[in-house]
């Protein structure tokens, strides 16, 4: 704490001035970690005073923020002639890499001369995420994370399951009992939230317990418990980055009226950047579709908007994507509704915003394809499947053991 609070009197993080009553005061508290190597040996203890800068409100404490990048104000750009930098600042975690080490050791010292820093060297942990390398390219793993989830529900002996679902989920009744600490439930669901950034595969699951955690019950204890003895399973399981080519595609699927309560449909996608993953969503949609064609064209004009915010952001890192990229789903109708306008009489009770695919296609940012439904990967973000389903869409999603790259 001493050597927190010193470091920030050398930087000068603040200037001390008199409070007037007309501002409002913010208070600060203290943050502890403890800080591991990759092995899981100890390295150091870390203390870190914090602002509760969430007390702010827009327009009355501050009026506006900044950042350089247009796709992603965490990601700061350096282009020079041949030389291409990037720094992606994540409060006080930077990442830095570039084309030119002379120049990223010259960034490193102007940045040490204005700020008290640690390097530390090739990066092995950022943000929780081990970063392991392997023959082309690196792993992204969240094992020791998962165990300590495991570890906080008491379940870290537990017996591993095949898949994070049953294919079948039962509905709670007015008899059904209500899970007796529903503050338990909620801690776990959501830091299964930050395990799906690595592990895609149980972004459906953590969608569906997420939806209950305002009232959950017991039997959603018990699905939370399936899809713990799955990681438990697949505690080491990673998600790999290679060398690959810079083709964007992507895959949209849907569940129609999935929930039975409200009658709302699923929507999930994924896309890739030649054989990664690069990003994916599951998602309730906001309103009833009233047709099955409906909740895939809901599901494409959701997708359309993360390619357009994907292509800016590949704009940023220098990659060109003159053709148009293609989405991929098994739904001949929407197909035809999201590149024919002529069914205005079938559509007029579809808000505006989602006809904003045909823009998209109109303006050639996308174009959509069929494709057959056994082979969509976006399966696997919108319903609970059979054990060899599920493993066979994994698989394609890309998560793999380190063992078996």
């Amino acid at each position: 704490m001493s050597a927190e609070f010193e470091a920030l009197v050398d930087q000068g993080t603040w200037t001390l001035v008199p409070p007037h009553p007309t501002q409002n005061l913010l208070g600060c508290k203290w943050l502890y970690k403890s800080k591991f190597n990759l092995d899981g040996t100890f390295t150091r203890h870390k203390a870190r005073l914090v602002a509760q800068g969430f007390k702010q409100e827009f327009g009355i404490d501050y009026t506006y923020t900044f950042s350089p990048s247009k796709a992603d104000p965490a990601l700061f750009l350096y282009h020079k002639e041949q030389t291409q930098l990037y720094l992606l600042a994540y409060v006080d975690d930077l990442l830095l890499t570039g084309n030119d080490q002379i120049e990223i050791e010259k960034l490193l010292t102007n940045l040490n001369s204005q700020f008290r820093m640690r390097n530390l060297g090739t990066v092995s942990h950022f943000l929780g995420i081990q970063v392991i390398p392997y023959s082309t390219g690196l792993l992204l793993s969240q094992s020791r994370y998962i165990t300590e989830i495991l570890n906080k529900a008491g379940m870290l002996d537990c017996k591993p399951a095949l898949s994070p679902l049953s294919t079948k989920l039962p509905i709670p009744s007015h008899e059904s009992q209500l899970y007796p600490h529903p503050q338990l439930y909620k801690q776990l669901v959501g830091s299964l939230q930050y395990v799906t950034i690595t592990r895609p595969d149980v972004a459906y699951a953590v969608n569906y317990l997420c939806q209950h955690m305002h009232q959950p019950y017991l039997l959603h204890f018990q699905h939370l418990q399936r899809v713990l003895r799955y990681l438990k399973g697949t505690t080491h399981y990673a998600f790999p980055i290679i060398s690959s080519t810079l083709n964007l595609r992507a895959f949209a699927d849907f569940d129609w009226a999935a929930n039975v309560q409200d009658c709302r449909s699923i929507s999930g996608f994924c896309t890739f950047l030649g054989d990664n993953l690069l990003s994916w969503s599951v998602k309730k949609q906001p309103t009833v579709a009233h047709s099955s064609t409906e909740a895939e064209y809901r599901a494409l004009a959701t997708l359309a908007s993360d390619i357009l915010w994907l292509r800016q952001l590949l704009a940023d890192f220098m990659i060109l994507t003159p053709q148009p990229t293609p989405i991929f789903c098994d739904n001949v109708s929407t197909i035809a509704l999201a590149n024919n306008p002529v069914f205005h009489a079938r559509t007029k009770h579809i808000e505006v915003d989602y006809h904003f695919i045909r823009d998209c296609i109109k303006g050639q940012h996308v174009t959509v394809h069929h494709i057959a439904s056994h082979d969509q990967i976006a399966d696997i973000f919108t319903k609970s499947l059979s054990a060899s389903r599920y493993q066979l869409l994994r698989s394609k999603l890309t998560i793999l053991e380190p063992s078996s790259p």
